[in-house]
């Protein structure tokens, strides 16, 4: 099963030092890039993500990363 694609560019957001995030997998929250339960039944687990710095921040919109939640740039390639 592939993830649904939210949007072919990166989300731009604002994480707090040492909070953790969970960022969608599937593709399929409506709060995106963040989970909100919609993987449930599915083999998709969101990713957490404990920002290191304060600030912007670029979780992947494609789904496709190989840089789970950031992006990568894959999302230039489809």
């Amino acid at each position: 099963m592939e993830p649904k694609i939210a949007q072919k560019s990166p989300f731009e957001v604002d994480l707090k030092e040492g909070l953790s995030v969970y960022w969608c997998a599937c593709g399929q929250s409506a709060n995106q890039p963040f989970c909100d339960g919609s993987h449930q039944g599915t083999e998709f687990s969101p990713v957490e993500y404990v920002p290191e710095k304060s600030g912007k921040h670029y979780l992947c919109g494609c789904k496709k990363t190989g840089n789970k939640p950031m992006c990568d740039g894959t999302h230039n390639k489809l």
